[in-house]
C-alpha cells in the first residue's frame, strides 16, 4: 500500500482537482484541519480506496464534510445538553424561558469526546466494519447520546423518546440532569449522566476513572476491533494501565486502539500532561512501557480517524513481522494521543470552568450568559437541510450492524460444558476442589478463553495445577509454569488483575487473593455489578457468563501475618450488592465449594464472592448435603436434645468448628439445640426490590430452616457480627433472645485459634452467648480453667 505525503503544493493542486476535498478543507466553525490533518486524509482517502473499502476520493471526501457537520451539531447539542430545555433548528437565539433554571453537566469533557466519537462513527463508515467502543470518562456520555440521536444509533426506548427532529432534540436536551424519577424510584427517562444500558452500545459506566485504562486490551476476542477512549488525567496515574503490551497478544486477543484525550485539565487544575514537558514525558514513558505513541490533533474529528485507521495499520503491520519472525512480545502497542484543549468549540474552552459549567452564569437569569450561549452556539449550527443530508450518510450503514449492535455489547458465549465433579470424603484444602474444577473446565471448553487474575501467590492459595496448566503470562519465561500465551495475569496490582477478568467477557475467568487484600477489587466489581443490574432493569441483561472472586488465605486463617491481613471487608461489601448479580458464599469444606461451581459458571451476568479456606478442613458433608446447601444456601445439619432447640448458626468453616464442639457441650448438659450451616447469607436477607426478591428465598423456606418457634438464636459468623446481622435481620429476631459472633477488628500475629478467642468467637464463647439467650448462667458447663479464660483471666490455651 503506497505511503503518500503531500507537501502544500499538492494539497492544493488536489483541491483544485477535487472540490469535495476543498469544500472540507474549509471546515465548519471552530472546526478546522491543520496541514498535517490534510496531508493524512489525502493519505487515508489513497489508502481507502487501494484497499477497495471505497470506491472513489470524492466518496471519502463527501463523508468528511458530512463529518464535519455532524461534528459541529453534536458540539451544538451537547452544549445544550448543559444548558437548555429545548433547541431551535432553525438557528434563531434561544430566549431566556428556553433554558434551564439549574444547569448541569461535565460540559468541557464532553465536547472533547465529540470529534473523538463522530470520528470513530466515520471510520466504521468508511471501512463498512462496526467496530466496539470503550469511554473512561464516563461523564462525558452527552458526546455519545447526542450523537447516536443524530445517525440513528439508539436503543428503542431512547428512539421513541429521541427523534431526530426539534422535539426529539429538546426532548434530550430536557430530559438530561432532569433528575426525573418513575414512581417506582427508577430513572424517569432513558438517560443519565454517565454512560448507562441505554447508551447504544455501552459496556461499561466509566464512572470510576482508571478502569477502562485497566480493562481495555482485555476485552476484544480475535477478529473483534475496540476503540478505547481514555482520560488523560486517569491514565497519567493509573498504574496498571502501562503494562497492556506485556498482556496483549494477537493468538487470543483482538485488536484494541487506546486513544487518549489529551485535554490537559481534571475538574480543578491541570493534569502533568498539560504541559509541553509532562506530555513528553509521557511519550517517552508509553515508549518504555512497550507502546508506540501517535500524537495528532483532538480537536479534529478527522484527525482521530486517520489516527484509527494508522493504528490499526501499524498493529496488522507488528502482528505480521512477529509472525515473520522479525518481532516477539511485547509488540509495540499503538497509543493514540489526542492534543486538545478542555472544552474546545465553546465559551470557556482551556479554563477549570470547562470542566462542568463553562458560561459565567445561568443563561436562564443572566442576560450577558444568555448572549454568550447564543454567540457561540450559533457558531455550531448546522443549516437544517445540510446537517439532515449529513446524518442521512451516517445513518445509511448498508448492511453494517449499527454501533449499538457491536460485538463486545452482545456478549453471549455459548452455555460452558461441564467437567464432571471430583468429590470425597476426606480433610483436605477447600480450595482444591476449586483447583482441579477449573482446569477441567478450561479443558473441556476451549472455545472459551480463559483468564486467571492473580495478585501474586497462586500456589500459595493451593492452585498449583491452575498454574501449571495455564501459567503465567509472561514475555520471557523462564520456568516451566511461565509462558508467552500463558492465561495466568500476574501482577501485584488487585485493580489490574481483577480486571482482566471483568474484561475477559466472552471467556471463563477466576480471582483469587488473600482475603484482606480483595479490598482493593471492590471499587471495579462494583462498576460491573452496577452496570450488569441495569442491563437487566432495561431488559438486555448481561450475556457473559459468571464467575468467582476467591477471597482465601482468609483472616482466621492468616492470624501468623498480623492484622494488614486479617479483614472481612471484602465479603462484607459485597453483601450488600445486589443479591441476583452478586452471590457471598461461605463454604465450609472441599464437597460444599465444588457443588457451588457449576451454577456459578452457568449462571449469566452475576458474579460470586467464595470466601475459602486454603488451609485442609475437615469433610464437614457428603455429597447430597453440599449440593443441597448449593440449591438452598443452608443446611440443617443435626439436633440434640428434647425442648424447643437453641438455634446455632456458623458461617464459615472455622465457624462451624466451634459450633459444633459447642453443640457437644450443651448435650452433656441437656441443653436441646439445633445446627444450621448458612452458607449463603444474601440468600435470607430481605429483598429490595422485586428482582432481588426473585433470587431470595420464600417464607416457606426460611421458616422451613428457621422456625419462628425456635426463638432463640446464635449467629456466629466469619464476617464482622454487626454486618450480618444488618443484613440477616429476618432471621435473628429481638436482641434479647439472639445474639452475633464475628471477627471484631481483633488481631495479631495469632494462628487459628488465637484469632477465634480474640475475636470472641471460640466454642466457649458460643456458649456464653447460649448462657445469655436461654438466661442461666454457664458457669455448670465450664471447668474453673475455662471460665477464667473466658474471663480474660487465664490461659487461652486450654480453651483449644
Amino acid at each position: 500500500m503506497t505511503q503518500l505525503l503531500p507537501d502544500a503544493a499538492a494539497l492544493h493542486q488536489h483541491a483544485q482537482q477535487y472540490p469535495d476535498f476543498a469544500r472540507w478543507q474549509a471546515g465548519h466553525g471552530p472546526i478546522q484541519h491543520s496541514p498535517q490533518t490534510c496531508a493524512a486524509v489525502f493519505r487515508l482517502a489513497h489508502q481507502l480506496v487501494q484497499s477497495g473499502l471505497q470506491p472513489d476520493l470524492p466518496s471519502v471526501y463527501r463523508l468528511l464534510c458530512a463529518l464535519d457537520s455532524l461534528t459541529a451539531a453534536g458540539l451544538w447539542l451537547v452544549v445544550h445538553m448543559t444548558y437548555a430545555q429545548r433547541v431551535r433548528l432553525d438557528g434563531q437565539p434561544l430566549q431566556a424561558a428556553d433554558f434551564k433554571d439549574v444547569p448541569e453537566g461535565h460540559t468541557g469533557g464532553a465536547l472533547n469526546m465529540v470529534p473523538a466519537y463522530a470520528g470513530y462513527l466515520a471510520l466504521n463508515a468508511l471501512t463498512a466494519e462496526t467496530r466496539g467502543w470503550l469511554m473512561g470518562q464516563g461523564h462525558c456520555v452527552a458526546a455519545i447520546e447526542a450523537l447516536n440521536l443524530l445517525t440513528g444509533n439508539q436503543h428503542p426506548e431512547q428512539a421513541a423518546r429521541y427523534a431526530r427532529d426539534e422535539a426529539g432534540m429538546s426532548r434530550l436536551a430536557a430530559d438530561f440532569y432532569s433528575y426525573a424519577q418513575a414512581a417506582d424510584g427508577s430513572p424517569g427517562v432513558p438517560l443519565g449522566s454517565h454512560v448507562n444500558p441505554h447508551t447504544a452500545g455501552g459496556i461499561a459506566e466509566g464512572g470510576y476513572l482508571g478502569f477502562a485504562e485497566l480493562q481495555y486490551a482485555h476485552l476484544p476476542l480475535p477478529g473483534e476491533k475496540l476503540v478505547a477512549f481514555l482520560s488523560d488525567g486517569a491514565a497519567e496515574e493509573q498504574r496498571g494501565s502501562d503494562w497492556m503490551p506485556r498482556w496483549w497478544r494477537a493468538e487470543d486477543c483482538g485488536v484494541a486502539l487506546p486513544v487518549m484525550i489529551a485535554n490537559g485539565r481534571r475538574i480543578e487544575q491541570r493534569t502533568e500532561l498539560g504541559t509541553h514537558e509532562g506530555l513528553e514525558g509521557f511519550r517517552q514513558h508509553l515508549r518504555l512501557c512497550g507502546f508506540d505513541p501517535l500524537s495528532f490533533d483532538g480537536r479534529d474529528p478527522a484527525a482521530f480517524v486517520c489516527a484509527l485507521w494508522e493504528m490499526e495499520q501499524r498493529l496488522a503491520h507488528r502482528v505480521g513481522e512477529l509472525n515473520d519472525d522479525v518481532l516477539a512480545y511485547p509488540l509495540p502497542m499503538p497509543y493514540g494521543i489526542a492534543e486538545t484543549t478542555k472544552g474546545y468549540g465553546f465559551f470557556g474552552a482551556g479554563s477549570n470552568a470547562a470542566h462542568n459549567l463553562p458560561l459565567p452564569a445561568s443563561p436562564a437569569r443572566d442576560e450577558q450568559a444568555r448572549e454568550l450561549f447564543n454567540q457561540h452556539a450559533t457558531a455550531l449550527w448546522v443549516e437544517p437541510q445540510k446537517l439532515s443530508d449529513a446524518c442521512d450518510l451516517f445513518a445509511s450503514r448498508k448492511g453494517r450492524a449499527l454501533e449499538r449492535d457491536n460485538p463486545l455489547a452482545l456478549r453471549q458465549p455459548p452455555q460452558p460444558v461441564q467437567p464432571p465433579l471430583q468429590f470425597h470424603d476426606h480433610a483436605c484444602s477447600p480450595m482444591s476442589a476449586l483447583d482441579r474444577y477449573f482446569v477441567d473446565l478450561a479443558r473441556a471448553n476451549p472455545q472459551l478463553r480463559p483468564r486467571v487474575g492473580n495478585p501474586d501467590e497462586l500456589a500459595s492459595n493451593r492452585l498449583g495445577g491452575v498454574l501449571a496448566a495455564l501459567r503465567h503470562r509472561v514475555s520471557q519465561p523462564e520456568s516451566e509454569l511461565e509462558s508467552v500465551h500463558g492465561a495466568v495475569i500476574t501482577a501485584l496490582n488487585e485493580e489490574a488483575v481483577v480486571s482482566a477478568c471483568l474484561a475477559n467477557q466472552g471467556g471463563l475467568n477466576l480471582v483469587a487473593s488473600y482475603e484482606a487484600f480483595c479490598v482493593k477489587m471492590l471499587g471495579a466489581v462494583r462498576q460491573s455489578l452496577i452496570f450488569a443490574r441495569q442491563q437487566k432493569e432495561a431488559g438486555r441483561p448481561a450475556g457473559w457468563l459468571g464467575w468467582p472472586l476467591v477471597a482465601t488465605s482468609h483472616t482466621w486463617e492468616n492470624g501468623k501475618n498480623q492484622q494488614s491481613h486479617q479483614d472481612t471487608t471484602f465479603c462484607e461489601a459485597l453483601l450488600g450488592e445486589m443479591h441476583d448479580v452478586m452471590r457471598v458464599l461461605l463454604p465450609a469444606d472441599h464437597n460444599s465449594l465444588l457443588a457451588l461451581l457449576p451454577e456459578i459458571y452457568q449462571t449469566r451476568g452475576r458474579l460470586a464472592c467464595l470466601v475459602a479456606a486454603k488451609r485442609e478442613r475437615p469433610c464437614f458433608f457428603t455429597v447430597e448435603q453440599a449440593q443441597q446447601l448449593a440449591r438452598d444456601g443452608a443446611l440443617q445439619v443435626a439436633e440434640g436434645g428434647d425442648g424447643e432447640p437453641v438455634l446455632l448458626i456458623a458461617s464459615g468453616s472455622y465457624q462451624l468448628s466451634e459450633m459444633r464442639r459447642a453443640a457437644v457441650r450443651l448435650s452433656e448438659q441437656g441443653v436441646a439445640w439445633r445446627l444450621i450451616y448458612l452458607q449463603e447469607p444474601g440468600r435470607f436477607r430481605a429483598p429490595r426490590d422485586a428482582w432481588e426478591a426473585a433470587s431470595v428465598a420464600s417464607a416457606e423456606q426460611r421458616e422451613a430452616l428457621f422456625p419462628a418457634a425456635c426463638r432463640r438464636r446464635v449467629l456466629l459468623t466469619h464476617m464482622r457480627p454487626e454486618v450480618a446481622a444488618g443484613h440477616l435481620w429476618p432471621l435473628l429476631g429481638d436482641a434479647a433472645s439472639c445474639r452475633a459472633l464475628g471477627y471484631r477488628n481483633r488481631g495479631g500475629t495469632f494462628d487459628e485459634a488465637g484469632m477465634l478467642f480474640a475475636n470472641g468467637c471460640s466454642w466457649a464463647h458460643v456458649l456464653q452467648s447460649v448462657a445469655e439467650v436461654l438466661g442461666v448462667s454457664p458457669d455448670g458447663w465450664l471447668s474453673a480453667e475455662e471460665r477464667a479464660a473466658l474471663a480474660g483471666r487465664g490461659d487461652p490455651r486450654c480453651l483449644r
